[in-house]
């Protein structure tokens, strides 16, 4: 037993001094590898921090060179803005709203008699009348229609009753082939003289210039939209003219109607047209054309009279604020006088007679 227990325990201290043994060499080969790799690693760092050096430099310059183009197209845009902006109000016929008095302290400056008469009219349709705004209109000879119009589509104001009864495309080939107009080759469209017989198919595309928008901004029920529709459309000078055109020659067929109604005595016709017909210068629709739609637009615009014919065609009331006649009957006046309770109202200003701009009511 004895024998046994010392080979046992000489068994056990040689593997023990074996196992150091292997421990050792195994340390020694770690030491070894350890020590090559951070001998790779001092060789190899020179090159890679060159590398990382170079990459970091590039990426700087590159942010750099990226907020260089930022910036410069940050400001290529902004002007670019800027410039669309003014070609865009340049182009604008019926201007922002603007605060009435404020308007009124630029426009009639000075201690002239009629600068203080015209600062008094404008406090008393501030305070009295409650208009607080007002949107400059473009005062061409189209003033007064582009006025009205702009009333009509920025309310969303629908087709007057009559057009929607009939096809409104159609009218110029009735007036020539129904009852023989063929007079109309002499129409002209404001600066524009004689077009002969192209009229009908110039005629034409003005009435579906007009009846598509106003579609189309009449079924618009949100208020900002129709708005910006509306501003857009009134910076677009030919697509604008067009609608002035299609209303000069509905207002055209309108009379032409009428004297036909009263020349074989058919029916109830309004009283407006007793007056349109009484002048020298309207008796018949041919003298109406020619002496009053055809310079309207180039040299002359709307007269009272046919600004009675406009509210009637259009079914709507246009009430008219004429400073010119402050603290007078005339001072405000409504075209027709006889209008359906229905009719919508519109608002009017004009300083002279000739130049309209939109009041805004804020009660």
């Amino acid at each position: 037993m004895e024998v046994h227990g010392i080979i046992y325990c000489n068994l056990k201290l040689l593997l023990s001094h074996v196992a150091r043994a292997q421990g050792s060499e195994r340390r020694i080969e770690e030491q070894s590898w350890t020590a090559a790799v951070a001998r790779s690693l001092h060789l190899v760092w020179p090159a890679v921090k060159g590398l990382l050096m170079l990459g970091m430099s590039c990426l700087i310059a590159a942010l750099w060179y990226c907020r260089r183009l930022y910036t410069y197209l940050a400001q290529l845009l902004k002007w670019w803005s800027r410039y669309l902006q003014k070609k865009f109000i340049k182009n604008l016929s019926v201007m922002a709203e603007v605060d009435l008095l404020g308007y009124c302290a630029r426009e009639w400056k000075g201690e002239t008699k009629q600068a203080i008469q015209m600062r008094k009219v404008y406090e008393e349709l501030f305070w009295r009348h409650h208009i607080k705004y007002i949107r400059q209109v473009r005062g061409d000879h189209y003033c007064a229609l582009r006025a009205v119009l702009f009333w009509v589509f920025s309310q969303g104001i629908s087709f007057p009753s009559w057009m929607k009864e009939r096809d409104i495309l159609k009218l110029p080939e009735k007036l020539l082939y129904s009852q023989g107009c063929n007079w109309i080759q002499q129409y002209s469209f404001g600066p524009e003289r004689y077009t002969g017989s192209n009229v009908f198919g110039k005629l034409r595309k003005c009435i579906e210039t007009l009846k598509a928008n106003w579609t189309e901004i009449s079924g618009v029920k949100d208020k900002d939209e129709r708005g910006n529709m509306c501003n857009i459309l009134f910076s677009d000078e030919s697509k604008e003219y067009k609608l002035y055109e299609a209303i000069k020659f509905i207002m055209l067929y309108q009379v032409i109607e009428a004297y036909e109604q009263m020349k074989n005595g058919q029916g109830h016709v309004p009283r407006l047209f007793s007056l349109l017909f009484a002048r020298d210068t309207s008796s018949d629709p041919l003298s109406f054309m020619m002496n009053h739609l055809n310079p309207l637009g180039d040299t002359g615009g709307l007269q009272q009279v046919e600004m009675i014919l406009l509210g009637y065609l259009l079914e709507v009331k246009i009430r008219v604020y004429r400073l010119c006649k402050f603290n007078t009957e005339e001072f405000q006046v409504n075209y027709p006088e006889e209008y359906h309770r229905e009719w919508h109202e519109i608002y009017l200003l004009t300083e002279d007679d000739h130049h309209y701009h939109i009041p805004i009511i804020s009660i």
